[in-house]
Protein backbone atom coordinates (compact mmCIF):
# COMPACT_ATOMS: atom_id res chain seq x y z
CA UNK A 1 0.00 0.00 0.00
CA UNK A 2 1.32 3.42 -0.97
CA UNK A 3 -1.85 5.46 -1.46
CA UNK A 4 -0.76 8.23 0.93
CA UNK A 5 2.97 8.27 0.27
CA UNK A 6 4.35 11.78 0.71
CA UNK A 7 1.12 13.11 2.24
CA UNK A 8 0.57 14.44 5.74
CA UNK A 9 -2.82 13.97 7.38
CA UNK A 10 -4.02 15.76 10.51
CA UNK A 11 -6.46 13.57 12.45
CA UNK A 12 -8.69 15.12 15.09
CA UNK A 13 -10.05 12.79 17.76
CA UNK A 14 -12.97 13.92 19.91
CA UNK A 15 -14.67 12.23 22.86
CA UNK A 16 -16.54 9.20 21.61
CA UNK A 17 -16.20 5.48 22.11
CA UNK A 18 -15.55 5.19 18.37
CA UNK A 19 -12.12 6.68 19.04
CA UNK A 20 -10.78 3.12 19.01
CA UNK A 21 -11.48 3.07 15.27
CA UNK A 22 -9.32 6.18 14.90
CA UNK A 23 -6.35 4.17 16.16
CA UNK A 24 -6.91 1.55 13.44
CA UNK A 25 -7.30 4.32 10.85
CA UNK A 26 -3.95 5.76 11.89
CA UNK A 27 -2.36 2.35 11.46
CA UNK A 28 -3.76 2.06 7.93
CA UNK A 29 -2.65 5.57 6.99
CA UNK A 30 0.89 5.05 8.25
CA UNK A 31 1.08 1.71 6.46
CA UNK A 32 0.03 3.51 3.27
CA UNK A 33 2.91 5.98 3.61
CA UNK A 34 1.22 8.92 5.32
CA UNK A 35 2.65 11.11 8.05
CA UNK A 36 -0.10 11.53 10.63
CA UNK A 37 -0.38 14.26 13.25
CA UNK A 38 -3.06 13.55 15.86
CA UNK A 39 -4.84 16.35 17.72
CA UNK A 40 -7.02 15.20 20.61
CA UNK A 41 -9.63 17.04 22.58
CA UNK A 42 -9.58 16.60 26.34
CA UNK A 43 -12.59 14.28 26.08
CA UNK A 44 -10.98 12.35 23.25
CA UNK A 45 -7.97 11.55 25.42
CA UNK A 46 -10.30 9.84 27.91
CA UNK A 47 -11.13 7.10 25.39
CA UNK A 48 -7.78 6.37 23.70
CA UNK A 49 -4.62 7.66 25.33
CA UNK A 50 -1.99 9.74 23.62
CA UNK A 51 0.58 6.96 24.08
CA UNK A 52 -1.37 4.76 21.64
CA UNK A 53 -1.40 7.36 18.89
CA UNK A 54 2.23 8.27 19.52
CA UNK A 55 3.25 4.63 19.16
CA UNK A 56 1.27 4.28 15.93
CA UNK A 57 2.45 7.51 14.31
CA UNK A 58 5.94 7.86 15.75
CA UNK A 59 4.98 11.49 16.45
CA UNK A 60 3.87 13.27 19.59
CA UNK A 61 0.18 13.98 19.98
CA UNK A 62 -1.13 17.55 20.05
CA UNK A 63 -3.49 18.62 22.83
CA UNK A 64 -3.47 22.28 23.78
CA UNK A 65 -3.51 25.72 22.24
CA UNK A 66 -0.40 26.64 24.18
CA UNK A 67 1.81 23.78 23.01
CA UNK A 68 5.32 25.22 22.74
CA UNK A 69 6.64 22.72 20.18
CA UNK A 70 5.75 25.07 17.33
CA UNK A 71 8.47 27.71 17.05
CA UNK A 72 5.87 30.35 16.34
CA UNK A 73 3.71 29.27 19.26
CA UNK A 74 0.81 28.99 16.81
CA UNK A 75 0.09 25.30 16.51
CA UNK A 76 -3.56 26.11 15.78
CA UNK A 77 -2.45 27.75 12.55
CA UNK A 78 0.75 26.01 11.54
CA UNK A 79 -0.33 22.40 12.11
CA UNK A 80 -2.47 22.23 8.97
CA UNK A 81 -0.04 24.14 6.75
CA UNK A 82 1.16 21.68 4.11
CA UNK A 83 -1.29 18.98 5.23
CA UNK A 84 -3.30 17.13 2.59
CA UNK A 85 -6.41 17.01 4.78
CA UNK A 86 -7.81 17.47 8.26
CA UNK A 87 -10.13 14.63 9.27
CA UNK A 88 -12.08 14.61 12.54
CA UNK A 89 -12.97 11.04 13.50
CA UNK A 90 -14.93 10.57 15.61
CA UNK A 91 -16.81 13.86 15.39
CA UNK A 92 -19.31 14.10 18.24
CA UNK A 93 -22.60 16.01 18.12
CA UNK A 94 -21.07 18.63 20.40
CA UNK A 95 -18.05 19.11 18.15
CA UNK A 96 -20.19 19.34 15.02
CA UNK A 97 -22.31 22.02 16.70
CA UNK A 98 -19.21 24.03 17.60
CA UNK A 99 -17.90 23.68 14.06
CA UNK A 100 -21.18 24.74 12.45
CA UNK A 101 -21.31 27.88 14.57
CA UNK A 102 -17.64 28.82 14.28
CA UNK A 103 -16.78 28.28 17.94
CA UNK A 104 -13.08 27.81 18.68
CA UNK A 105 -12.20 27.21 22.31
CA UNK A 106 -9.58 24.46 22.06
CA UNK A 107 -6.82 23.35 19.69
CA UNK A 108 -8.91 21.11 17.43
CA UNK A 109 -11.83 23.50 16.91
CA UNK A 110 -9.36 26.33 16.25
CA UNK A 111 -7.46 24.14 13.79
CA UNK A 112 -10.70 23.59 11.87
CA UNK A 113 -11.33 27.33 11.57
CA UNK A 114 -7.74 28.22 10.67
CA UNK A 115 -7.11 25.25 8.38
CA UNK A 116 -5.29 25.48 5.09
CA UNK A 117 -6.54 22.16 3.71
CA UNK A 118 -9.82 20.26 3.11
CA UNK A 119 -11.87 19.38 6.20
CA UNK A 120 -13.69 16.08 6.59
CA UNK A 121 -15.71 14.86 9.56
CA UNK A 122 -16.91 11.38 10.51
CA UNK A 123 -19.95 11.72 12.80
CA UNK A 124 -20.31 9.26 15.67
CA UNK A 125 -23.20 9.41 18.11
CA UNK A 126 -26.38 7.80 19.40
CA UNK A 127 -29.13 7.50 16.78
CA UNK A 128 -31.41 9.98 18.59
CA UNK A 129 -28.61 12.54 18.77
CA UNK A 130 -28.00 12.07 15.04
CA UNK A 131 -31.70 12.40 14.19
CA UNK A 132 -32.18 15.46 16.41
CA UNK A 133 -33.20 18.48 14.31
CA UNK A 134 -30.37 20.55 15.78
CA UNK A 135 -27.77 18.02 14.62
CA UNK A 136 -29.34 17.82 11.17
CA UNK A 137 -29.30 21.63 10.89
CA UNK A 138 -25.63 21.63 11.83
CA UNK A 139 -24.82 18.93 9.27
CA UNK A 140 -26.66 20.87 6.56
CA UNK A 141 -24.70 24.00 7.43
CA UNK A 142 -21.38 22.17 7.37
CA UNK A 143 -22.16 20.80 3.91
CA UNK A 144 -22.94 24.34 2.74
CA UNK A 145 -19.60 25.41 4.22
CA UNK A 146 -17.78 22.84 2.08
CA UNK A 147 -17.08 20.30 4.83
CA UNK A 148 -17.18 16.67 3.67
CA UNK A 149 -19.39 14.43 5.82
CA UNK A 150 -18.24 10.79 5.92
CA UNK A 151 -21.11 8.62 7.10
CA UNK A 152 -22.50 7.86 9.55
CA UNK A 153 -23.44 4.22 9.13
CA UNK A 154 -26.46 2.26 10.25
CA UNK A 155 -25.80 -0.41 12.85
CA UNK A 156 -25.59 -1.47 16.46
CA UNK A 157 -24.32 1.26 18.75
CA UNK A 158 -22.38 1.20 22.01
CA UNK A 159 -25.56 2.15 23.88
CA UNK A 160 -27.20 -1.02 22.59
CA UNK A 161 -29.58 0.75 20.21
CA UNK A 162 -29.77 0.19 16.46
CA UNK A 163 -29.85 2.98 13.91
CA UNK A 164 -27.91 5.69 12.10
CA UNK A 165 -25.06 7.39 13.91
CA UNK A 166 -22.42 4.67 14.04
CA UNK A 167 -19.04 5.89 12.80
CA UNK A 168 -17.74 4.30 9.61
CA UNK A 169 -15.17 1.55 10.00
CA UNK A 170 -11.49 2.42 9.69
CA UNK A 171 -11.17 0.85 6.24
CA UNK A 172 -14.18 2.79 4.96
CA UNK A 173 -12.75 6.06 6.29
CA UNK A 174 -9.42 5.23 4.66
CA UNK A 175 -11.12 4.69 1.29
CA UNK A 176 -13.26 7.83 1.56
CA UNK A 177 -10.31 9.97 2.62
CA UNK A 178 -8.22 8.67 -0.26
CA UNK A 179 -11.04 9.27 -2.75
CA UNK A 180 -11.54 12.83 -1.50
CA UNK A 181 -7.93 13.71 -2.34
CA UNK A 182 -8.00 12.44 -5.92
CA UNK A 183 -8.60 14.40 -9.10
CA UNK A 184 -12.03 13.72 -10.60
CA UNK A 185 -11.47 13.32 -14.36
CA UNK A 186 -14.46 10.95 -14.51
CA UNK A 187 -16.84 13.42 -12.85
CA UNK A 188 -20.19 13.19 -14.61
CA UNK A 189 -19.21 9.94 -16.34
CA UNK A 190 -20.99 6.61 -15.97
CA UNK A 191 -18.89 3.44 -15.98
CA UNK A 192 -20.19 -0.12 -16.28
CA UNK A 193 -17.89 -3.02 -15.35
CA UNK A 194 -18.08 -6.78 -15.16
CA UNK A 195 -15.92 -8.75 -12.74
CA UNK A 196 -15.24 -12.26 -11.46
CA UNK A 197 -16.06 -15.64 -13.03
CA UNK A 198 -19.35 -17.02 -14.22
CA UNK A 199 -20.75 -20.38 -13.12
CA UNK A 200 -22.52 -22.67 -15.59
CA UNK A 201 -24.38 -25.40 -13.74
CA UNK A 202 -24.05 -29.04 -14.83
CA UNK A 203 -26.38 -30.22 -12.08
CA UNK A 204 -27.51 -28.82 -8.70
CA UNK A 205 -24.01 -29.15 -7.19
CA UNK A 206 -21.47 -28.97 -10.04
CA UNK A 207 -20.65 -26.49 -12.75
CA UNK A 208 -18.17 -25.02 -15.22
CA UNK A 209 -16.27 -22.04 -13.87
CA UNK A 210 -12.75 -20.67 -13.47
CA UNK A 211 -10.46 -19.39 -10.76
CA UNK A 212 -10.97 -15.67 -11.31
CA UNK A 213 -11.18 -13.94 -7.91
CA UNK A 214 -12.77 -10.72 -9.17
CA UNK A 215 -10.13 -8.66 -7.35
CA UNK A 216 -8.95 -6.81 -10.46
CA UNK A 217 -12.47 -5.84 -11.46
CA UNK A 218 -13.37 -4.70 -7.95
CA UNK A 219 -10.15 -2.68 -7.72
CA UNK A 220 -11.05 -1.02 -11.02
CA UNK A 221 -14.53 -0.22 -9.77
CA UNK A 222 -13.05 1.52 -6.75
CA UNK A 223 -10.51 3.38 -8.90
CA UNK A 224 -13.30 4.65 -11.15
CA UNK A 225 -15.28 5.88 -8.14
CA UNK A 226 -12.16 7.60 -6.81
CA UNK A 227 -11.88 9.32 -10.20
CA UNK A 228 -15.41 10.67 -9.83
CA UNK A 229 -17.46 8.21 -11.89
CA UNK A 230 -20.89 6.75 -11.21
CA UNK A 231 -20.09 3.03 -11.27
CA UNK A 232 -22.24 -0.05 -11.83
CA UNK A 233 -20.53 -3.39 -11.24
CA UNK A 234 -21.96 -6.65 -12.61
CA UNK A 235 -20.31 -9.32 -10.45
CA UNK A 236 -20.10 -13.04 -10.89
CA UNK A 237 -19.96 -15.36 -7.85
CA UNK A 238 -17.15 -13.89 -5.71
CA UNK A 239 -16.63 -13.31 -1.99
CA UNK A 240 -15.62 -9.65 -2.07
CA UNK A 241 -17.05 -6.61 -0.33
CA UNK A 242 -18.65 -4.02 -2.61
CA UNK A 243 -16.44 -0.93 -2.97
CA UNK A 244 -18.03 2.13 -1.39
CA UNK A 245 -20.07 4.17 -3.82
CA UNK A 246 -20.51 1.30 -6.29
CA UNK A 247 -23.88 -0.05 -7.43
CA UNK A 248 -23.53 -3.83 -7.56
CA UNK A 249 -25.58 -6.44 -9.43
CA UNK A 250 -24.82 -10.10 -8.64
CA UNK A 251 -25.19 -12.79 -11.30
CA UNK A 252 -24.17 -16.42 -11.75
CA UNK A 253 -24.19 -17.37 -15.43
CA UNK A 254 -22.94 -15.77 -18.62
CA UNK A 255 -26.51 -15.32 -19.86
CA UNK A 256 -27.44 -13.57 -16.62
CA UNK A 257 -24.37 -11.34 -16.93
CA UNK A 258 -25.27 -10.43 -20.49
CA UNK A 259 -28.84 -9.57 -19.48
CA UNK A 260 -27.61 -7.42 -16.58
CA UNK A 261 -25.13 -5.62 -18.81
CA UNK A 262 -27.70 -4.85 -21.49
CA UNK A 263 -30.20 -3.64 -18.90
CA UNK A 264 -27.59 -1.35 -17.30
CA UNK A 265 -26.00 -0.15 -20.55
CA UNK A 266 -28.16 2.87 -21.47
CA UNK A 267 -26.43 6.09 -20.44
CA UNK A 268 -23.04 4.49 -19.83
CA UNK A 269 -19.96 6.30 -21.11
CA UNK A 270 -17.43 3.51 -20.51
CA UNK A 271 -17.78 -0.27 -20.48
CA UNK A 272 -14.95 -2.36 -18.99
CA UNK A 273 -15.28 -6.11 -19.46
CA UNK A 274 -13.04 -7.54 -16.75
CA UNK A 275 -15.05 -10.68 -15.99
CA UNK A 276 -13.72 -14.08 -17.01
CA UNK A 277 -16.92 -15.16 -18.74
CA UNK A 278 -17.26 -18.87 -19.52
CA UNK A 279 -16.97 -19.42 -23.27
CA UNK A 280 -19.31 -22.42 -23.13
CA UNK A 281 -22.24 -23.71 -21.07
CA UNK A 282 -23.84 -27.15 -20.87
CA UNK A 283 -26.54 -27.64 -23.48
CA UNK A 284 -28.63 -29.24 -20.74
CA UNK A 285 -28.50 -28.95 -16.95
CA UNK A 286 -29.36 -32.12 -15.05
CA UNK A 287 -32.24 -31.60 -12.56
CA UNK A 288 -30.55 -33.90 -10.02
CA UNK A 289 -26.98 -34.68 -9.07
CA UNK A 290 -25.23 -36.68 -11.77
CA UNK A 291 -24.16 -40.00 -10.24
CA UNK A 292 -20.76 -41.50 -10.90
CA UNK A 293 -20.96 -44.40 -13.34
CA UNK A 294 -18.52 -47.08 -14.50
CA UNK A 295 -17.72 -45.46 -17.83
CA UNK A 296 -16.82 -42.03 -19.17
CA UNK A 297 -19.18 -39.07 -19.21
CA UNK A 298 -19.80 -36.96 -22.31
CA UNK A 299 -20.90 -33.34 -21.92
CA UNK A 300 -22.43 -31.42 -24.79
CA UNK A 301 -21.57 -27.71 -24.65
CA UNK A 302 -22.84 -24.69 -26.53
CA UNK A 303 -21.24 -21.28 -26.92
CA UNK A 304 -22.03 -18.41 -24.59
CA UNK A 305 -22.57 -14.93 -26.02
CA UNK A 306 -19.54 -12.66 -26.37
CA UNK A 307 -20.77 -9.80 -24.18
CA UNK A 308 -17.89 -7.44 -24.89
CA UNK A 309 -18.04 -7.91 -28.67
CA UNK A 310 -21.80 -7.40 -28.64
CA UNK A 311 -21.52 -4.14 -26.68
CA UNK A 312 -18.65 -2.85 -28.84
CA UNK A 313 -20.65 -3.53 -32.02
CA UNK A 314 -23.61 -1.38 -30.96
CA UNK A 315 -24.11 1.77 -33.08
CA UNK A 316 -24.04 3.92 -29.93
CA UNK A 317 -21.43 1.84 -28.10
CA UNK A 318 -19.64 3.36 -25.11
CA UNK A 319 -15.84 3.49 -24.88
CA UNK A 320 -15.06 -0.23 -24.59
CA UNK A 321 -12.17 -1.80 -22.68
CA UNK A 322 -11.45 -5.52 -22.75
CA UNK A 323 -9.24 -7.84 -20.71
CA UNK A 324 -7.17 -10.70 -22.07
CA UNK A 325 -5.68 -13.26 -19.70
CA UNK A 326 -3.25 -15.49 -21.57
CA UNK A 327 -0.98 -18.35 -20.56
CA UNK A 328 1.47 -17.52 -23.39
CA UNK A 329 1.88 -15.23 -26.41
CA UNK A 330 0.32 -12.29 -24.57
CA UNK A 331 0.90 -9.68 -27.27
CA UNK A 332 -0.61 -11.81 -30.02
CA UNK A 333 -3.64 -12.77 -27.97
CA UNK A 334 -4.39 -9.34 -26.51
CA UNK A 335 -3.76 -7.30 -29.65
CA UNK A 336 -5.67 -9.82 -31.72
CA UNK A 337 -8.63 -9.43 -29.37
CA UNK A 338 -8.46 -5.64 -29.59
CA UNK A 339 -8.45 -5.62 -33.39
CA UNK A 340 -11.06 -8.38 -33.85
CA UNK A 341 -13.55 -6.76 -31.47
CA UNK A 342 -12.69 -3.19 -32.51
CA UNK A 343 -11.88 -2.13 -28.94
CA UNK A 344 -10.22 1.11 -27.87
CA UNK A 345 -8.12 -0.69 -25.27
CA UNK A 346 -7.28 -4.21 -24.13
CA UNK A 347 -5.59 -4.90 -20.81
CA UNK A 348 -3.50 -8.04 -21.13
CA UNK A 349 -1.79 -10.14 -18.52
CA UNK A 350 -0.30 -13.59 -18.15
CA UNK A 351 -2.40 -15.73 -15.83
CA UNK A 352 0.65 -16.55 -13.73
CA UNK A 353 1.09 -12.84 -12.97
CA UNK A 354 -2.35 -11.99 -11.68
CA UNK A 355 -4.95 -14.74 -11.44
CA UNK A 356 -6.32 -15.07 -7.88
CA UNK A 357 -3.54 -13.01 -6.32
CA UNK A 358 -3.40 -9.50 -4.87
CA UNK A 359 -0.86 -8.23 -7.40
CA UNK A 360 -0.78 -8.03 -11.17
CA UNK A 361 1.48 -6.99 -14.05
CA UNK A 362 -0.38 -5.86 -17.15
CA UNK A 363 0.28 -4.51 -20.62
CA UNK A 364 -2.13 -2.00 -22.15
CA UNK A 365 -2.74 -2.44 -25.88
CA UNK A 366 -4.24 0.47 -27.83
CA UNK A 367 -3.94 1.94 -31.33
CA UNK A 368 -0.60 3.53 -30.41
CA UNK A 369 1.02 0.28 -29.29
CA UNK A 370 1.77 -1.57 -26.06
CA UNK A 371 2.28 0.11 -22.69
CA UNK A 372 3.51 -1.92 -19.74
CA UNK A 373 2.53 -1.43 -16.12
CA UNK A 374 4.90 -3.14 -13.66
CA UNK A 375 3.96 -5.73 -11.08
CA UNK A 376 2.09 -3.97 -8.28
CA UNK A 377 -0.87 -4.26 -5.96
CA UNK A 378 -4.07 -4.55 -7.99
CA UNK A 379 -5.37 -1.27 -6.58
CA UNK A 380 -2.30 0.51 -7.92
CA UNK A 381 -2.58 -1.26 -11.27
CA UNK A 382 -6.24 -0.23 -11.43
CA UNK A 383 -5.31 3.42 -10.95
CA UNK A 384 -2.82 3.13 -13.80
CA UNK A 385 -5.48 1.63 -16.07
CA UNK A 386 -7.96 4.37 -15.19
CA UNK A 387 -5.35 7.06 -15.89
CA UNK A 388 -4.75 5.47 -19.31
CA UNK A 389 -8.48 5.39 -20.09
CA UNK A 390 -8.82 9.04 -19.05
CA UNK A 391 -5.95 9.99 -21.36
CA UNK A 392 -7.41 8.06 -24.29
CA UNK A 393 -10.82 9.65 -23.78
CA UNK A 394 -9.13 13.04 -23.81
CA UNK A 395 -7.16 12.27 -26.94
CA UNK A 396 -3.85 12.59 -25.09
CA UNK A 397 -0.58 10.80 -25.71
CA UNK A 398 -0.10 8.26 -22.94
CA UNK A 399 3.17 7.79 -21.09
CA UNK A 400 3.91 5.35 -18.26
Amino acid sequence: MSEFRGKRIVLGVTGGVAAYKAAELVRLLVKAGAEVDVAQTAAGAQFVGAATFQALTGRRVWHGLWDERMDSGMAHIDLTRGAAALLVAPATADFLAKLAHGLADDLLSTLCLARDCPLLVAPAMNRQMWENPATQRNIAQLRLDGVSILGPAYGEQACGELGDGRMLEAGELFDDLYASLQAKPFAGKHVLLTAGPTFEALDPVRGLTNSSSGKMGFALARACVDAGAEVTLIAGPVSLATPRGVRRVDVQTALQMRAAVMQSLPGQNVFIGVAAVADYRPRQTAPHKIKKGPGSLTLELEANPDILAEVAALPDAPFCVGFAAESRDLAAGAEGKRVAKKLALVVGNLVQDGLCGDTNAVTLFDAAGAHGLPLADKSEVARGIVAHIVALLGGQHVQH
